[in-house]
């Protein structure tokens, strides 16, 4: 059952958050949960059996998104499905939920990314639909350092 993340679905949420973006712990994600603006932002939770078995936030981007023609533009944050409940279609329903939230934000666009190589999210993304808009390397460098 997919549901929209709040009070103490909120911090399931953040748990689950806590497997996908490992370097976190569920107190700071909950925190960063709770300061998302409700009208630009939405977590959905699917609990199976009563137990959460996965996640997704998405919010509306204002700025340029990559590929796009629009604006603002429902953007997937993150979206994650514990492995015991992989397999299941609850990662496109999670999906679908979110893409349902932009279209009633008024979106006609909905985006994503990942790490180049997550094969795995590549695959997902492209079987929902989605179509590969672009790829960079990012680089970094810290100032006043000798190279």
């Amino acid at each position: 059952m997919i549901l929209k993340a709040d009070g103490e679905n909120l911090a399931h949420a953040a748990a689950l958050a806590c497997e996908l973006w490992p370097g976190h712990t569920p107190n700071e994600l909950l925190a960063e949960l709770e300061q998302l603006p409700q009208s630009e932002s939405v977590v959905f939770l699917d609990v199976e059996d009563g137990a959460p078995a996965g996640f997704a936030q998405c919010q509306l981007r204002h700025d340029y998104v990559e590929g796009t023609h629009s604006s603002p533009v429902g953007y997937l944050e993150g979206i994650y499905v514990r492995e015991e409940y992989r397999g299941r279609g609850i990662a496109r329903a999670l999906l679908r939920a979110c893409e349902g939230w932009a279209e009633e934000q008024g979106c006609t666009e909905f985006a994503s990314d990942c790490e180049l190589d997550n094969v795995g999210s590549i695959a997902f993304h492209l079987g929902s639909g989605f179509t590969e808009a672009n790829r960079i390397v990012c680089f970094t460098k810290r100032l006043g350092e000798e190279a």
